[in-house]
């Protein structure tokens, strides 16, 4: 394994209520790989990205992202992965009994922008999508 690091990758702090229940949700359930950790926060690596989540009150968020024919919670955070990684993570997650606030679908067949997408929250109610895509220059198509 190389210890050299991606171009990039991205960082989300955000809050939970229970660290010990967020690293056994986001490792044991989502795959992530444990990092550091301290009294107030805890870190994990999920799939190349830093989350840190810290002890405070979980983000706010309501139903009012229109996004084809579904209202999604906003704000929300996610992953964008190719299909067969895509339908890996969904069948992880339904093995798991993870709840879906959006059942895993296909949006805007056959249109730029083609995706399988799903939404779900963690135990303390922070709304997550986890996008697939067969094509990567749908990502941003228009």
């Amino acid at each position: 394994m190389s210890t050299t690091p991606p171009p990039s990758f991205f960082h989300l702090a955000f809050h939970v209520t229970d660290l010990d229940v967020a690293e056994r949700f986001y490792v044991d359930v989502l795959g992530a790989v444990p990092g550091r950790r301290s009294a107030t926060w805890v870190d994990v690596s999920w799939l190349g990205h830093q989350l840190s989540m810290h002890l405070g009150e979980p983000m706010a968020t309501a139903n009012t992202g229109r996004v084809g024919d579904h209202a999604v919670p906003m704000p929300h955070f996610g992953l964008v992965l190719d299909m067969p990684t895509w339908t890996q993570m969904r069948d992880r997650l339904q093995s798991h009994g993870v709840a879906m606030v959006i059942e895993p679908h296909l949006r805007f067949a056959g249109e730029p922008g083609e995706q399988a997408t799903l939404f779900f929250r963690d135990p303390f109610g922070n709304p997550i999508e986890i996008k697939g895509f067969a094509d990567w220059a749908g990502v941003t198509a228009h």
